[in-house]
């Protein structure tokens, strides 16, 4: 999720200079915030591009789970793995994905737009307000919008919830994957990875049933409030890249935090496309976008439409 990289370095983050690029698709990000390429390609599971399009100030899109073909990709967690792209202008990205984007999408006017509250009361007080004013700014050209909590008290799962249900079933796929190859191989894993790893060798069974349970409700719950013509604003992360020299502690609870806010889309499959909206303090910050299964192309086109009100500045 940090984008650091023990073995090769970490890539800089050129428009938030002695900040993590966030990750894990660090390098793709970091080299369209260079202006070095005019789109890279990028995988998610948890984040890996949401995250670092939101830090490295560019777009980027989370597709609807199946719709890019992974042949000769190689798996992590299946149940949530994709593969998707950034580009440093909203243009490029939907001709990206006029190229990518397999299976039939599914158009449909975007006519209600939902604030999920929640999900902003999990962001940093700036970036939420940066977030607020850019979507004041398009109401002329966003549909009537209302307020709602996503993840709702009293609902049998929260946020944690989804994000721990996430973490037991993601370690358990990802054990599947790569468990023999560290066994035999036994690889230098870097910080964090190693430790995660460790984790993903203990998950039983019973734990990975009991989370796929609490995952089903939860996806049903999300798509059943997003049908075809109604998409969801929220923060793309909860805050500004944190500093390349931030504690350990410091950026797990920047991982639990923004953990929170991506797993809404993963859990679901759903399209997810983070714009950049403007910077607090001099840093990038996102707004996302989480549209109806299929509605990938509507994003796209939803990105271009709202490009020029992008560059607001929270002091």
């Amino acid at each position: 999720m940090s984008g650091v990289n023990a073995h090769y370095g970490t890539p800089p983050n050129i428009r938030a200079p002695g900040r993590i690029p966030g990750g894990s698709s660090s390098g793709s990000a970091a080299a369209c915030g260079a202006n070095a390429c005019d789109f890279a390609l990028g995988s998610d599971t948890g984040g890996s591009i949401r995250v670092p399009a939101s830090f490295n100030g560019v777009y980027g899109l989370r597709p609807t789970h199946g719709r890019v073909d992974l042949a000769g990709a190689m798996a992590m967690a299946p149940s949530f793995d994709v593969a998707g792209w950034f580009a440093n202008g909203p243009g490029i990205l939907r001709r990206v994905g006029a190229v990518l984007l397999q299976g039939s999408a599914v158009t449909e006017r975007i006519t209600r737009l939902v604030i999920a509250s929640d999900a902003f009361a999990q962001a940093d007080a700036e970036v939420a307000a940066l977030c607020q004013e850019f979507l004041d700014r398009g109401t002329q050209l966003l549909p009537p919008r209302s307020e709602r909590a996503i993840a709702p008290a009293g609902f049998p799962a929260g946020f944690d919830d989804w994000r721990e249900a996430i973490r037991v079933v993601q370690a358990k796929e990802v054990w599947e994957t790569f468990g023999a190859f560290i066994t035999q191989a036994k690889p230098k894993l870097g910080p964090g990875i190693k430790e995660r790893m460790d984790f993903a060798a203990t998950v039983t069974g019973e734990q990975t049933n009991r989370s796929r349970e609490i995952l089903a409700g939860a996806r049903a719950h999300i798509r059943a409030a997003l049908p075809p013509g109604t998409i969801m604003a929220l923060p793309t992360a909860p805050s500004i890249a944190p500093l390349l020299a931030a504690s350990g502690e410091a950026l797990e609870f920047f991982r639990v935090r923004t953990m929170r806010l991506t797993c809404i889309a993963g859990l679901a499959g759903l399209p997810q496309i983070n714009i950049p909206v403007g910077t607090v303090s001099g840093c990038p910050a996102g707004l996302s976008c989480v549209g109806w299964p299929g509605a990938d192309e509507v994003l796209l086109d939803l990105a271009c439409g709202l490009a020029h009100l992008c560059g607001i500045e929270m002091k």
